[in-house]
């Protein structure tokens, strides 16, 4: 992990079960500061900005059927649509969105290296 203060800070948000955990480590494997921002557990809509404040977010997407079957969770639809509500103003501000329903974790991995290498200074 980069721990130099003057690396922009990436911040990662998504619904339970869309890779959040195994993106920073790769991430951070290469170099970047990253952060798991739990907004997906927040009331307050703009936490990862008041919290976290990242230079850069990104967005990971799984379906529900995706989410409760990665994490084994017991979970009700309402009990994912709450997360994605949860997260709407993250989604809406992300730089980066990436559905991680049909890709890899090294596909995830591989587009966000791509849009740091190419969309970052």
């Amino acid at each position: 992990m980069n721990d130099d203060d003057s690396s922009p800070l990436i911040g990662i948000v998504g619904p339970c079960g869309s890779g959040k955990s195994t993106l920073i480590a790769g991430l951070e494997k290469h170099g970047y500061r990253c952060r798991h921002i739990a907004q997906e557990h927040s009331y307050v809509p703009a936490m990862w900005q008041i919290i976290t404040r990242p230079n850069l977010l990104i967005y990971l997407h799984t379906s529900f059927e995706n989410s409760t079957s990665r994490r084994k969770l017991n979970w009700r639809v309402t009990d994912y649509e709450e997360q994605l509500r949860r997260l709407a103003h993250a989604r809406k501000h992300a730089n980066l969105f990436i559905d991680t329903d049909s890709l890899t974790p090294g596909e995830v991995l591989a587009r966000a290296l791509d849009f740091l290498r190419t969309d970052t200074p």
